[in-house]
This record gives C-alpha cells, structure tokens and sequence, in this order.
C-alpha cells in the first residue's frame, strides 16, 4: 500500500482559491432557531398591540402563524433545514404571508388613527403602537428576504441557484470573511433593519427585481409608520 502524493502546498492555496465560495455550492443546511425566534417575537408584538389596531379577531392571525410553525416542525423535524419538499416550501410562504398579512393590517389601522385623530390616545401609547408595527415589520420583510434570495434557505443550501438576489459585501471581496461564509437568517434580519431605518439599501445591494421593489415596499411603509407616529405624538404632547 502506498501513500498519497503529497499536494504541494502552493498548489493546495491554488485550488482552495479556486474552489466556489461556500454560498455558491452545497453546504450545510441553516439552523432553524434563529428565524424561529423571530417569530416568536413578532407573534408577541402583534398580541400586545391593541385590538383596535389588529385584524378581527385578535387571535386569529397569530393562531395562525402558530399552527404554520408547528407544522413546519412536523414536516421537518430535524434542527437543520434540509428537506426540499413544495409542501415544505408552500409552508414557510405562507408564514412568511400570513405575519405580513398582520402586519399589514395593523399598519393601516394605525394610519387610519393617526389620520383621524382619534381622542383619548396618549403620546405613549402612540409610540408603543409604532413601535409594534415597525418592529413587525422589519421582522415581515427579513422573512421575504430569507425565503426569496436564490430560492430560499435550502435551495441555497443545496446551491442550485448561482446567481444572488442580494449581494451582500462578504460576496464581492475575498478575505473580508472566512472561506465558509454564506447568508443566515440574522444577515437578512439587519438588511431589513437597516432598509427600515436607513429607507434605502445600505451595504447589501439588492440585484433582482423583486428585491428592489421588496426594499421599495418596506421602506415606504416604514417611513408611514414613523413619521405619522412621530408627528401624532408630538401634536398630542402639545
């Protein structure tokens, strides 16, 4: 039996350097907890909201996100996201549309509020509503972000999509990031933070069309949320 040849180790930095990018090619799927908690924090906001700001009944739409989660879990129970199932995939869209459907709504009966000017609303309560909202908000957006971008979380797992719908930095530079970098639900989570705030792409550049009207979206609805809240509650304080 004999060894190996040995691999000189300018040959082996050649095909390391040549090898695709771990966001290119399969890897591993992405642990569930992240986006999980997520969830868990949105399904909270939008209980604490009041009910006059939530789509009758209170409990419905929550309920439902709930019941998406569970099965969700029972159709993959596993901790990583690697089953590519249309059941699975039909699913996590539905959750995704489900917290925005939420949202959406509450987004617009608080505009309804702001605009008439409803009496016996403190500045307060004003503000912790706007809060809920733009908080859920962001949270609804990563979520199109996560499940959109090459295909979702485990058709970028499986590497079956080559081209991005996000270009995040750690994708154009080599050496800014370890060779095993790819996106995760947090990367997503802060690309929707900081549309939310920023209302326009910061560091992550969206390259399809659909990203760019996602971006366009959230960004026209939080900049709704923030100034109307902002100048309710400061009309309320005088």
């Amino acid at each position: 039996m004999t060894d190996e040849p040995n691999v000189p180790e300018g040959w082996a930095g050649e095909l390391r350097r040549l090898e695709p990018p771990a966001w290119r090619r399969r890897t591993r799927g992405e642990r569930r907890w992240s986006v999980t908690c997520a969830l868990l924090v949105a399904i909270c906001v939008q209980l604490a909201l009041p009910a006059r700001l939530t789509l009758s009944p209170h409990w419905l739409l929550p309920a439902l996100e709930l019941l998406l989660m569970a099965a969700l879990l029972v159709a993959n129970p596993h901790l990583r996201m690697e089953r590519h199932t249309p059941l699975l995939r039909t699913l996590g869209l539905l959750l995704a549309g489900a917290v925005s459907v939420a949202n959406g709504g509450s987004a617009v009966l608080l505009v309804r509020d702001l605009v008439q000017g409803g009496s016996g609303i403190t500045a307060t309560a004003l503000l912790t509503a706007g809060a809920g909202v733009w908080l859920t908000n962001v949270i609804a957006f990563s979520l199109w972000y996560w499940e959109w971008d090459r295909g979702g979380p485990v058709a970028r797992a499986l590497g079956t999509h080559t081209y991005p719908d996000l270009l995040f930095p750690q994708m154009q530079q080599q050496g800014v990031a370890p060779p095993d970098w790819e996106p995760l639900y947090p990367d997503y989570l802060y690309v929707a933070f900081t549309n939310a705030t920023a209302f326009s792409p910061t560091d992550t550049m969206p390259l399809s069309r659909w990203a760019k009207l996602l971006m366009t979206m959230q960004s026209v609805v939080s900049l709704l949320t923030l100034v109307l809240v902002v100048a309710r509650a400061v009309n309320v304080l005088q």
